[in-house]
């Protein structure tokens, strides 16, 4: 069975996170294991307390997973504090990990910074350049440009920009805009290898269900990784999974749901 390890923040509400990360790579036959960066208290309605994990315990986990288990992948999720952005990297390095996938969760849904300057420019620097696929979404990707989003031209200046901090590929995640001549709504990625752009598009689902999006997202990412398939063919397979998640929803609490981490298994409802 391949292996995959994610690096994440805990989320009690079980919608996003490592749990949300595990889920995926389960219906994925992927075989998950995790190092806890985070704890949150949260549900549907919201986050009502976080607490970072000592840096040292945070070590040992990474010891402990790493001497042990050979992964096939891994991916990054929530890293909470500058000094386990770089205890990340330095621990892949050190254990000399591939097909790594770096969600840098750094912007609430608000837009407010949920990391210290200094804790983003330890992803440019020490975590981006050991990346296969960084993925950040728009905010995150404004952030880390320091820039608006105006234009297309725009749009692909940010992926340049962030590309030239060392990853192989990067993936701006763009939400939703309408397709030329038409009104429909499409949910447009956008890939970028150093030399091309490739829009990812999938279906808009009008939907607010949408918590866990990116952490299922990038771990559906990690676990086609970790089964063979190149960048390309893995976003494009992860794109489909995290739309089909959207669209089959699923209802555990009165605020805004998770996606159904479950939809690659046809019989469950």
């Amino acid at each position: 069975m391949k292996k995959s390890l994610t690096i994440a923040g805990s989320d009690s509400g079980g919608g996003a996170g490592i749990q949300a990360d595990l889920k995926t790579m389960t219906v994925h036959k992927i075989y998950g294991a995790s190092v806890i960066t985070a704890l949150t208290a949260q549900n549907t309605l919201g986050v009502q307390g976080i607490s970072v994990v000592d840096a040292a315990f945070v070590e040992k986990q990474f010891d402990s997973v790493f001497k042990d288990i050979k992964f096939d992948s891994a991916k990054t999720g929530m890293l909470a504090a500058k000094e386990i952005v770089e205890l990340t990297a330095d621990k892949i390095k050190e254990y000399g990990q591939k097909n790594l996938v770096v969600d840098p969760v750094m912007v609430a849904t608000s837009g407010d910074l949920l990391l210290e300057k200094s804790a983003v420019k330890a992803y440019k620097e020490k975590l981006f350049p050991l990346a296969r696929v960084v993925t950040p979404n728009l905010n995150e990707a404004k952030v880390l440009c320091d820039m608006d989003l105006n234009s297309e031209a725009d749009l692909e200046a940010m992926a340049e920009e962030i590309y030239g901090y060392g990853s192989e590929y990067v993936l701006i995640k763009g939400g939703h805009r309408n397709q030329k001549n038409s009104d429909l709504l499409e949910a447009r990625d956008l890939l970028y290898d150093g030399k091309n752009f490739m829009s990812i598009n999938g279906e808009y689902i009008a939907t607010n269900n949408t918590h866990g999006t990116g952490c299922t997202l990038s771990a559906a990412i990690a676990s086609n990784l970790a089964l063979g398939f190149g960048v390309e063919k893995a976003i494009k397979k992860s794109k489909k999974y995290i739309t089909d998640a959207i669209k089959a929803g699923t209802k555990v609490g009165s605020g805004n749901n998770p996606v159904n981490h479950f939809a690659l298994w046809s019989d469950i409802n």
